[in-house]
């Protein structure tokens, strides 16, 4: 039976060659992707940036998003420099990507995924051909990671985000690695993998706060995430290694999150923890900014 860890965790993530996060502060981080620097907002950033001489902050970015009034969402980017408008190339490790000032203040992959896409991999290590599956899976970066231990199924309702996946595949050298690439609602996917007998070895979660599928169906997170969580549980075993569910932008506590998951994979042996995602600053003081909360099920 599985049992739920009380002590929660962080995964905290590290800047590498071609991101970093440079300095937060003032609910602002500032984040270097390849050659070129932007500024966010980031609510959490509560503290002091670092780069600051006298109490003014010197941050110097080619664009800043801007958020609107609605504390739901919109705003938009300026720019300061030139900024390629059709993006440049990124990589982590393998697996390169695109990187693009979307509308929605994103760059085109979220680099606090890091760790997670590092133990992922752990997880899955030693069993070949594992089969994962990535609900939500926006831009690929995740079932490019997940596709060195064997097929992997990605699944977003964005259309958009499903050809920039197969992009970044043909970047990476990854057109031929066993990736299904579907545009489907998850929660629809999801159910149909239920009622056809599927099983996987690893799924991973990341689902908005708010969203539509590729027909209009509506998604509201605190509604639509237990009965998701729920069919993802019938697609594991006592063979599975892992499911990760990360949630963004909420008042809500890792704890709640990891308690969902202790529920629906009561049946199953192993463990449920829970806690934050994190990035560090660039430097040997560099701070955590916390960006998610996760929850994640593992065979012990």
């Amino acid at each position: 039976m599985v049992t739920l860890a009380l002590q929660p965790l962080v995964m905290a993530g590290e800047g590498w060659a071609d991101y970093g996060l440079v300095d937060s502060g003032h609910g602002r981080k500032l984040e270097r992707y390849g050659p070129y620097r932007f500024i966010r907002p980031e609510p959490q950033a509560m503290w002091m940036p670092r780069m600051n001489s006298g109490g003014q902050v010197d941050w110097q970015a080619h664009g800043e998003f801007v958020p609107g009034s609605d504390e739901d969402g919109g705003g938009r980017w300026q720019f300061a420099k030139p900024v390629p408008r059709e993006g440049w190339p990124l990589a982590w490790n393998e697996a390169k990507f695109t990187a693009q000032c979307t509308p929605f203040r994103h760059l085109g992959f979220f680099p606090d995924m890091a760790p997670v896409w590092d133990w992922m991999r752990g997880q899955l290590a030693g069993k070949p051909d594992a089969t994962s599956l990535n609900l939500f899976g926006y831009t690929g970066v995740g079932s490019l990671a997940l596709s060195q231990c064997g097929p992997v199924t990605h699944v977003d309702a964005s259309k958009k985000s499903v050809a920039q996946a197969r992009e970044n595949a043909a970047l990476s050298g990854m057109a031929d690695r066993p990736i299904r690439w579907l545009v489907d609602d998850a929660a629809k996917f999801t159910a149909r993998e239920v009622r056809r007998g599927r099983r996987y070895d690893g799924i991973i979660l990341d689902p908005p706060k708010f969203g539509r599928g590729p027909e209009g169906e509506m998604w509201r997170l605190e509604e639509s995430l237990p009965g998701l969580v729920a069919d993802c549980a019938k697609l594991l075993d006592g063979d599975s290694r892992f499911l990760f569910l990360t949630v963004y932008a909420v008042r809500m506590s890792s704890l709640a999150i990891g308690g969902l998951l202790a529920e629906a994979l009561a049946g199953l042996p192993g463990t449920v923890e829970h806690g934050d995602l994190a990035v560090r600053e660039d430097g040997p003081d560099g701070r955590l900014l916390p960006t998610a909360i996760f929850a994640r099920w593992r065979q012990d």
